[in-house]
């Protein structure tokens, strides 16, 4: 089945349960099987996207492997294992990568969250090579710096998600230019309004404001989707994702898909574990159906991460509505 057929998308999910990536309809959430199948070389799928040529990249976080983690391609036509684009032995492999981007100038931008005693980076690679290219420079970041998500928005400009080990609070969304690598500053800290806590995964949506996932504080704090001000980072509301006292229903990445729905993977203790909820965010509804059903149903997802569409931009990630469709990236500092 050619995965780009302008008349059809799909749904890509990686499953730490089972390290695979399994398949979607876009359209209707019916389970197509594994993409990319068991014992692929994947341990820990993290960050999903298509390249310029149209193959898989997955960040492999190598889970209880001895190797640091690397970046892996899977055939767009087969999810056949293409080979390492980054090697987990190479100069400047990343040692926990999560979230990932591609630019138009095919700079491949992994973020690398490091450990407790080891800090994070956000690394940068050839994207058809997987040479590395060297680390952006945060020495103007004051914080813990260790890197979980990234998206280029609608500016052009840079946006990582930062967590603050060991702390279990906290957390920060910083901005560089993908081109120069220059720091540009915070444009969102946590604070006691918006209650941003160890955030990952962050996308622009149609409406141009930045969702981002954030997990509870304690006990008496919820799961949930934060949304702010595209172009000021200012707080504007948020999507409650549990209930206090109730199993925990977190997420680790969000996606715009069709019709400008959110999609959100869902994992933790409870019985929506493996869910694939669909967010209709329009005039600020927040309405959901369920797109793929919990395991406790029968779905097919024990431990859902990160996602792509075959339509979805690999730097900006808009969904286009085919995949050769050109997304701008608006300013002159796009990349």
């Amino acid at each position: 089945m050619h995965r780009f057929d302008k008349r059809k998308d799909f749904l890509y999910i990686g499953d730490g349960s089972d390290n695979t990536v399994k398949t979607f309809d876009a359209d209707t959430g019916r389970f197509l099987g594994s993409f990319v199948v068991p014992d692929s070389n994947i341990h820990g799928p993290r960050g999903l996207i298509f390249d310029h040529g149209g193959n898989l990249l997955v960040t492999n976080q190598n889970l209880d492997q001895p190797q640091n983690g690397n970046v892996l391609r899977y055939n767009s036509q087969t999810g056949a294992f293409l080979g390492e684009l980054v090697q987990s032995s190479a100069p400047g492999a990343p040692f926990a990568p999560r979230g990932i981007v591609l630019s138009k100038q095919n700079i491949l931008f992994v973020a690398d969250m490091g450990d407790v005693d080891l800090p994070g980076e956000l690394r940068t690679y050839n994207g058809t090579t997987g040479m590395f290219l060297g680390n952006l420079n945060h020495s103007g970041f004051n914080g813990q710096f260790h890197p979980r998500g990234v998206v280029i928005g609608p500016d052009g400009f840079l946006y990582v998600s930062v967590r603050n080990l060991p702390q279990p609070l906290g957390g920060s969304v910083l901005r560089f230019n993908p081109k120069t690598g220059k720091f540009l500053g915070v444009f969102i800290e946590s604070n006691t309004v918006n209650d941003l806590n160890r955030p990952e995964g962050l996308v622009f949506g149609p409406d141009g404001n930045l969702y981002i996932t954030s997990f509870r504080s304690d006990e008496s704090d919820t799961d949930k989707i934060l949304i702010f001000d595209g172009d000021t980072g200012k707080f504007l509301d948020k999507i409650e994702l549990d209930v206090v006292g109730q199993p925990r229903a977190f997420a680790q990445a969000l996606l715009f898909g069709p019709d400008g729905k959110l999609f959100v993977p869902i994992t933790g203790d409870g019985p929506d574990t493996g869910t694939v909820r669909r967010y209709n965010i329009h005039h600020h509804h927040k309405s959901f159906d369920v797109f793929v059903p919990p395991a406790s149903a029968g779905g097919p997802l024990g431990e859902p991460w990160y996602l792509t569409f075959g339509n979805t931009n690999p730097a900006t990630l808009a969904y286009r509505r085919y995949r050769d469709e050109d997304t701008c990236e608006s300013s002159d500092e796009s990349s």
